[in-house]
């Protein structure tokens, strides 16, 4: 179904949200004070170009507001982006608006305000932290407080064939779901945690250090749900069930 979306801020992100809507078939207007950003916008744009402040009523009905699915403020100024996110939610009814913040030290009070934010810095940096640290607990997603995150987290070789829950007890966190072989595994108490396998937690930020310490050292000795008795090379496989048997368990049979 077509949405009628309004985006305040014609920069980089705003011109590229435009697109990617307007090419889903939905229906388009931008605000911006500077007519010149709108030469962000590629020449077939069909949506509304709409020149002035993006918390004006007046400018926000001519843009469609009374109509409108849906809002976003991706200007450059954070204060800007809150008070027209809160025009558009409490003056015209818009239930479904978020905004652009710079300031992550104040996410925690605009979601007090009931504004979903993005905090374009903390975002940013998390995705540059992602390239350059291979090891560790690199967060994918934050709340808007910052205080919980979704992250991945690396760990010793060592836990390979244990359960996860064996994991989840001794880091004493809770293990969201597993990447394998490019699929999404949803953990449950019989799944082992196989080679190459990429592992997501829900934590506290203030969490994930103590978390990757855990997880980095070997498991304790009988710790666990390990299946595989030694790891020494030329050990035999016992019999087993069937390699079907794997994939709808999660469980290692060696």
């Amino acid at each position: 179904m077509a949405l009628h979306i309004v985006i305040m801020g014609c920069g980089r992100v705003g011109s590229t949200i435009a697109h990617i809507l307007e090419a889903q078939d939905h229906s388009v207007a931008v605000i911006d004070q500077d007519p010149d950003a709108f030469r962000k916008l590629h020449a077939g744009f069909k949506g509304s170009k709409i020149t002035g402040i993006g918390f004006d009523r007046d400018v926000l009905i001519e843009a469609g507001i009374e109509r409108a699915a849906a809002f976003a403020a991706v200007s450059s100024g954070d204060n800007s982006n809150v008070i027209a996110a809160r025009v558009a939610r409490e003056s015209f009814g818009i239930r479904r608006v978020v905004a652009r913040i710079y300031d992550p030290r104040r996410a925690e009070v605009y979601q007090r305000l009931g504004i979903p934010t993005v905090a374009t810095v903390r975002w940013t940096a998390d995705q540059m932290l992602r390239k350059l640290l291979p090891e560790g607990a690199l967060p994918l997603w934050r709340d808007p407080t910052g205080a919980i995150v979704l992250a991945e987290v690396a760990y010793s070789d060592h836990w390979v064939g244990e359960k996860v829950t064996s994991l989840e007890e001794t880091a004493r966190v809770r293990i969201s779901f597993i990447a394998r072989l490019g699929e999404t595994i949803l953990p449950g108490p019989s799944t082992i945690l196989q080679e190459g396998d990429v592992i997501h937690v829900i934590a506290e930020e203030r969490e994930l250090d103590r978390i990757a310490a855990v997880l980095a050292k070997p498991a304790a000795p009988g710790k666990g749900g390990h299946l595989c008795g030694s790891r020494s090379p030329g050990l035999e496989r016992s019999a087993g069930p069937s390699p079907r048997s794997f994939w709808e368990t999660g469980t290692r049979y060696c």
